[in-house]
């Protein structure tokens, strides 16, 4: 109506006293309206509370990003006590987790695995148990064989452990009691040589074969 009054009279619709004592009033209603039920007063503080988690959500992958360090890459077994000292609280920051006998570099998920993070309790521990049962928990210093799990749970574990092999570096194995680590860098030099060896067969091979069409040729011409 106020509208309409200001158009017939040719001035601009500007808020009269009247409109800010109709919004004050609105807007006081509306807060005693909240603060008198109790269900309003609780989804005001769910929907604060989401608010807050997007905003902080959206600050913190940077904020990780610097603090994650980069690490040179770890080639090794261990064993289960050796493995406690990767839990993110060393010099080097490093976090490594134990999966189905296997060891995965989660350095890069140190908001997850570090301290402070929701699964903080794996980090430097063999987690097979707790994933397999969708557990948090602190795993035993002891090694675990698994034995008593059943199918179900098994199959969690090698779905879990596809899902490490994707995202994080493979360290080595988690050893058995009495097991002997492996010396990887053996291994890594046998590949190297038998590279080498293929490669030097094969450069032999072809040059057999050019030599073979050469004497053919000539013996054609």
């Amino acid at each position: 109506v106020l509208v309409k009054m200001a158009e017939k009279s040719g001035s601009p619709a500007a808020t009269t006293p009247e409109q800010q004592q109709q919004q004050s009033q609105f807007l006081s209603d509306f807060i005693a309206e909240i603060v008198k039920n109790p269900l309003n007063l609780a989804l005001v503080g769910v929907i604060a509370i989401l608010v807050y988690k997007i905003v902080k959500s959206r600050t913190r992958p940077e904020e990780t990003i610097q603090e994650v360090k980069k690490l040179p890459k770890l080639r090794r077994d261990f064993t289960i006590e050796e493995l406690t000292k990767y839990d993110g609280k060393g010099p080097d920051g490093r976090i490594l987790v134990a999966v189905n006998g296997s060891v995965y570099d989660v350095t890069r998920g140190a908001r997850f695995y570090g301290p402070g993070g929701p699964y903080e309790a794996f980090g430097g521990r063999d987690a097979s148990r707790a994933l397999a049962r969708f557990e948090v928990v602190a795993a035993t210093d002891k090694y675990d064989d698994l034995s008593d799990l059943n199918t179900t749970e098994m199959n969690s574990i090698k779905e879990w452990e596809e899902q490490f092999k994707e995202r994080y570096d493979y360290v080595g194995k988690l050893l058995k009691p009495g097991e002997a680590p492996t010396n990887y860098s053996d291994e890594e030099d046998e590949g190297s040589q038998r590279e080498t060896e293929t490669k030097s067969e094969s450069y032999d091979a072809e040059k057999k074969a050019d030599c073979n069409e050469a004497a053919e040729k000539s013996k054609s011409d």
